[in-house]
This record gives C-alpha cells, sequence and structure tokens, in this order.
C-alpha cells in the first residue's frame, strides 16, 4: 500500500470515530455532526452551503471540491442512523472500537462510513486538477423518508451547480447497483363503536375489521409472490412485498374495540406503482370490511394515512453514473438491491444515479453494527479513480 494511501485510510477511521460519536438517531438533531462536518471543510477551505429542515433542528450540507460549475459528481451519504433501543450490545453503539480487521459502532456501514471517507478524501481531491466539481452532500432523515436531500436537490441549476451524476454510498460491497425497490409506508386505522361483547349486534369490533384487513393484505402478498405484480430475478425477492408491522386496539377483553390501527408498507419493483397495496386494500375495505361494520353501526368506516413514499430507481443501462461506477470499480456488471435509498430521489429529479458504497447490508441495523477495514481501503480506491477520471 502507498503510504499516502495509508495515510488517507487512518484519517477516513479517525474521521469515522468522530462521527460515530454523535447520536444520530433520526428521531435526534444531526446538527452537531453537521457543525463538525462545517469545521472538517473550513480547515480544507471548501465552499459549502447547509440547507436546514423546516423546523430548524436538523439540516444537509452540500460542499464542493473543484471548479463550480455544472457537470460534477455527487458523492450522496446521510448522516442519520437507526435506533439501538432494544438491541444487545457488546459496547457502547457511540464509540467505535476496532477488533482485528473490523470497526464497530452504530452506522459504520450505514452510512458513516462512506461519510467518513468522503471528507478524509477532501485533501486529495483538492490537490487534483479537477476540470469537474466533485460534491458531497450529506443529509438526514434516510433511514424514515429519504427525504433530507430533497430542499438541496431542488437548489440545483438554480444558486448550486447540477451535477451529471450522483453516487449515493449506500453499503453494496463497493459493487454497482443501478436498481432498487421503493417503499410505500401506511398507518390503517378501523372505526368502530364499543358494544358489550355479550351484544355484539349493538356495535362493530374495529379489531374485526382490522384482522379482515391484514389477512386480505397477506393473501395479496401470496399473489406478489406468484407474480401478479411482476417478477425482477435481479432482485432477492424478485418480487414486491408487503408486511404489517404492527397492530394495536380495544381495551378491554369483554368490550367491543371502537379503534384498531395498524402500520404497514410495500416495497414495490421499479416501475410497479407505490399505491399498487393501498388500491387493494381500500377495494376490500370498501366491498367487504365496511359494510360488515355498518350493519351495526353507520359510522364505522376504514381511514388510511400515507406517511412516507420512497421512489425506487429504476436501471438506465449506460447512464453516465453507471459507465462511470463501473469504470471506477473496474467491473462490468451491475447488481439490484431490495431495500429503498435516496438514489430514487435523485432519479425523480432526472439525475442519473446509482448506489455504490462500503459495507455490506447485511451488517446494517444490528447490534454490533461494524464494517470491514478493507471495504473502507477499497473505497479510497474508488475515490481516487473518480478523483484521476474527472482531471
Amino acid at each position: 500500500m502507498a503510504p499516502d494511501a495509508d495515510h488517507r485510510l487512518t484519517a477516513a477511521i479517525d474521521l469515522l470515530e468522530r462521527l460515530v460519536a454523535f447520536d444520530t438517531e433520526s428521531s435526534k438533531s444531526n446538527l452537531a455532526l453537521v457543525a463538525y462536518v462545517e469545521s472538517v471543510l473550513a480547515a480544507h477551505d471548501v465552499p459549502y452551503v447547509v440547507t436546514p429542515n423546516a423546523t430548524g433542528d436538523k439540516a444537509a450540507i452540500f460542499a464542493t471540491i473543484g471548479p463550480m460549475i455544472d457537470g460534477g459528481i455527487i458523492l450522496s451519504g446521510h448522516t442519520d442512523v437507526v435506533p439501538v433501543a432494544g438491541q444487545t450490545w457488546t459496547g457502547d453503539p457511540f464509540s467505535m472500537r476496532r477488533e482485528g480487521a473490523r470497526l464497530y459502532g452504530r452506522g459504520t456501514t450505514d452510512m458513516k462510513g462512506f461519510d467518513a471517507v468522503c471528507l478524509a478524501m477532501i485533501e486529495e481531491f483538492k490537490r487534483a486538477p479537477l476540470k469537474k466539481p466533485i460534491h458531497i452532500l450529506l443529509s438526514y432523515d434516510e433511514e424514515t423518508t429519504c427525504a433530507g436531500p430533497l430542499d438541496t436537490i431542488a437548489r440545483f441549476g438554480v444558486d448550486l451547480p447540477r451535477p451529471a451524476a450522483v453516487i449515493v454510498g449506500e453499503p453494496t460491497l463497493m459493487e454497482v447497483a443501478d436498481a432498487h425497490k421503493s417503499i410505500a409506508t401506511f398507518q390503517t386505522i378501523v372505526h368502530g363503536l364499543e358494544a358489550h361483547s355479550s351484544k355484539p349486534h349493538l356495535g362493530a369490533n374495529a379489531i374485526e375489521g382490522a384482522a379482515a384487513l391484514v389477512h386480505d393484505l397477506y393473501r395479496f402478498a401470496e399473489e406478489l409472490a406468484a407474480g401478479a405484480g411482476g417478477v425482477d430475478a435481479r432482485f432477492d425477492p424478485p418480487s414486491s412485498t408487503l408486511s404489517v408491522g404492527t397492530i394495536h386496539g380495544g381495551t378491554a377483553r369483554n368490550i367491543l374495540a371502537k379503534e384498531c390501527a395498524f402500520h404497514w408498507e410495500f416495497r414495490g419493483l421499479p416501475g410497479a406503482p407505490q399505491d399498487l397495496a393501498l388500491r387493494r386494500l381500500a377495494a376490500f375495505a370498501d366491498e367487504v370490511v365496511a359494510p360488515r361494520l355498518r350493519r351495526f353501526a353507520p359510522d364505522a368506516r376504514v381511514e388510511t394515512i400515507v406517511e412516507v413514499e420512497v421512489p425506487g430507481l429504476c436501471a438506465q443501462n449506460g447512464s453516465p453514473a453507471e459507465t462511470l461506477a463501473l469504470k471506477l470499480t473496474r467491473s462490468n456488471q451491475t447488481i439490484a438491491v431490495p431495500y429503498a435509498t435516496e438514489a430514487g430521489r435523485f432519479q425523480a429529479a432526472g439525475m442519473p444515479a446509482i448506489v455504490c458504497g462500503p459495507g455490506s447490508i447485511d451488517q446494517a441495523h444490528q447490534p454490533d453494527e461494524f464494517i470491514e477495514i478493507a471495504q473502507l481501503r477499497a473505497c479510497i480506491g474508488f475515490m481516487r479513480a473518480l478523483a484521476a477520471e474527472l482531471s
């Protein structure tokens, strides 16, 4: 390993330790981390803009190395992490520790490892005679809505340079992913009418209605698995999926439940309508569940709230993002991943995007999350090749 490469790896590990130390669970502010990143950028005299969210408790930060012109490449990462509550860790999740060839801590893989490499490479990016800029965008709320970069995206071509391609550094073991599924999340609330359980004809049991809806959703899941919504062998599983995560209703065993709510999600193949499962639920509610509830409770109803809709990433063979990433990784094939990322947001805004980053998604969201140091080294090589390509 060249001495500079080793120095760069050491810098990335040190930066990762600092980033992990910020507890940026999605329910919490990321402003302390953003302030730290600002200090890193200022130390290297790198121009940047901070775009806060509507409430001012979170922000995205966008930095540019090289000429302030259109046509550059965005390295996109997120700063938030998933919660650690209820998980059994063998150490402090927010104090990175090194054991052999692994670095442990919340966010090491998903995805502060990529963020750290981006920041560690600034010095080298600045030394390169870049003809096109390299942008670093660190956002928020990826783990909940993937909406963190949207306000920054809206500024491209207005008061910020418009990039030619986007590389989202979610963990792919440095393989190039050109497609991922969409995700839509919902809360369905069944409104019934209380009555004594010995006289069910005097009320409408919301739990009964919710149970029927959940049962039909899983019947639809089986239809999707059989190919009803399309099949793409590149994905595992190869079909769109849905799942009910939580359900709660009722106040006592001997009272018909006035209300029952359940949270559920739909993960669609690229191109599949994000309301595919929602339309199925709405039709079953209108045709079966609501009439059954209203036999004895005319005001009974089923309500569904759309919480989050994140678009999928559709493969665009030969796109600038794919062509560049394959060249940088010296690969001739792409993969598809089942999870959603911010890449779909960029593509929806007209910017070609791919997903390629260090670490394995199998370690993400787990207790004792870790990243292999070799993955950070591979990511540094990728970044070095990017700088050479744009020079």
